[in-house]
């Protein structure tokens, strides 16, 4: 067994108050990008913004809010390959470094073509940090408290989005450029705070013992278990993690993209899929143009910043019960569920605007508070959770980089379509991302495995792959004895199926897992 690297400090933190200062500090990288998502919703609506910039149409409305993801879209691809290489506290400081300079440069803007270009400079920030603040968070946390964290890590992410709604909303009352300048040097501020406080974060003891700085990956997990490097826990966990690094090795395969389409592409899919429907389903729309949404209601000026502040809370307040049903609940009963009920928010949002009546703004104010409820404990954080988890250390990052990168791609045709379909379909487009609500409900239902309490080193068992593994050596073996003897039945390399004592409710398999999907079993000592 590896000794552990000596301690750098004699008072650093360990154990659980290590874990969450880990987690509150890593939640400042996803508030970074949640308040950048949101400071530009109130900023374009402000008359000194719009006046400097004179009066841009949809188009050029759409582009600078969206054209950051472009940035975040470009990024997100490589950050996989540069979390592998330099690390992930690494990338985590390069990400806060750069959006601070693409803040810096929309700040003090001279028009149109430089905000574009600081949106993208900010958009490489965003994408860096939002590939590698998941990885680095799954990697720290235990597995029964995995979910949890991700989570408040999500909270962290919409606190961000909520702060930058009341600080628009508050700079409003200035009669200047300050207005929306202000707001926008803010991001600066947060991404150095960032940038600097990284340098004092542990490394992810699993990228240490990838790349053999084993004493080191140690050392960390003796930290995280209590400070002791004598610790039996912290020592078995870093024997799971050596072995399976080594078998990764021995079996020869390599770490390519396409070694990862191949050997994962069910997993890449699921991944995708999670970050995909997480923008369909309709989020940007109102994150985005939350007061261009209330302003169609009804809600003029600084009021449609205000409701969209009032928003914001209750949006904040959504994602804390996800703290503790993520890893009680499991994760395939949220996404069910928040699946439909922020489709019928939606449906209700746009049919409010289409009878145009009296209570319209009140009914839309209520009907866009219910949807970032539904979203916030659902569709908001989970998809952020369930990639890391489902990708195996070998393409955590790569896999992660693609998932992310699918979410900016969406985020962006999401950001760039929205102002232009407000005017074209009105009410119509609300209803369109409800839809989009009932495909994400059919596609977990169908496809997504259970992976609340699984170790990530036993994630294959999820996915069935080690039991397909050893069936196929056992059935070569058993061919070669019984060729001449038996024919050849393809459904003997399958494993048995448990049947189910007596017949499920409806509750049960609308949220459980079905009767042909594997379920996962703990690996226990002796067990190879």
């Amino acid at each position: 067994m590896v000794e552990a690297a000596a301690p750098g400090s004699r008072h650093r933190l360990v154990g659980q108050p290590l874990l969450y200062a880990i987690s509150v500090f890593a939640s400042l990288g996803v508030f970074l990008f949640g308040y950048d998502q949101g400071v530009m919703s109130g900023v374009i609506t402000g008359p000194h913004f719009r006046q400097f910039f004179n009066s841009p149409d949809a188009l050029s409305l759409g582009t600078m809010v969206a054209v950051l993801e472009i940035g975040a879209f470009i990024t997100s691809l490589a950050a996989g390959r540069v979390g592998d290489i330099i690390g992930r506290r690494g990338t985590l400081f390069i990400g806060a470094l750069v959006f601070t300079v693409g803040g810096a440069v929309q700040t003090f803007t001279l028009g149109f073509k430089t905000m574009v270009l600081g949106r993208i400079i900010s958009g490489f920030g965003v994408g860096l940090l939002s590939t590698i603040v998941p990885i680095y968070q799954s990697e720290i946390s235990p597995p029964n408290h995995r979910g949890a964290l991700a989570c408040m890590e999500f909270t962290g992410n919409i606190f961000g989005y909520a702060s930058s709604v009341w600080i628009d909303y508050f700079c409003s009352f200035i009669d200047s450029d300050l207005a929306w300048r202000t707001p926008l040097f803010l991001q600066c501020v947060i991404g150095a705070i960032l940038a600097a406080g990284s340098l004092l974060m542990p490394e992810s003891p699993r990228w240490l013992i990838d790349v053999d700085r084993d004493a080191e990956g140690m050392r960390v997990l003796a930290d995280l278990h209590g400070g002791d490097p004598e610790d039996v826990i912290a020592k078995a966990e870093y024997q799971e993690i050596k072995d399976r690094v080594i078998a990764e090795r021995e079996s020869g395969e390599g770490r390519s993209y396409a070694t990862m389409w191949r050997k994962y592409k069910r997993r890449v899919l699921l991944a995708m899929s999670s970050q995909a429907f997480a923008q369909l389903n309709g989020i940007n729309v109102i994150s985005y143009y939350a007061p261009r949404v209330f302003e169609e209601a009804g809600w003029l000026g600084r009021d449609a910043i205000l409701m969209t502040g009032i928003n914001s809370i209750f949006y904040i307040a959504s994602t804390i019960p996800t703290w503790w049903l993520v890893d009680r609940w499991g994760r395939r009963p949220i996404l069910l569920s928040g699946a439909v009920l922020t489709g019928l928010a939606l449906v209700a949002t746009g049919w409010w605007m289409y009878i145009d009546v009296p209570e319209t703004p009140r009914a839309v104010v209520i009907c866009v508070i219910i949807y970032n409820a539904a979203f916030g404990y659902s569709w908001g954080p989970l998809p952020w959770l369930y990639p890391p988890e489902i990708m195996p250390l070998t393409v955590r990052a790569k896999g992660v980089s693609i998932s992310t990168a699918t979410n900016w791609a969406f985020n962006f045709i999401v950001g760039e379509a929205t102002p232009i379909l407000q005017e074209l379909i009105a009410w119509r487009l609300y209803p369109m991302h409800g839809s989009f609500c009932a495909c994400s409900f059919v596609v977990v239902y169908f496809l997504y495995p259970e992976t609340m309490g699984v170790p990530l080193e036993e994630m294959d068992a999820v996915f069935g792959e080690e039991e397909l593994e050893e069936a196929l050596d056992n059935e070569s073996e058993r061919a070669s004895l019984v060729n001449n003897t038996l024919p050849t039945n393809h459904q003997s390399i399958s494993p048995p199926r448990k049947r189910s004592p007596g017949r499920r409710g409806w509750v049960s398999r609308l949220i459980g897992q079905s009767d042909h999907r594997a379920s996962y079993e703990p690996i226990r000592d002796g067990e190879e």
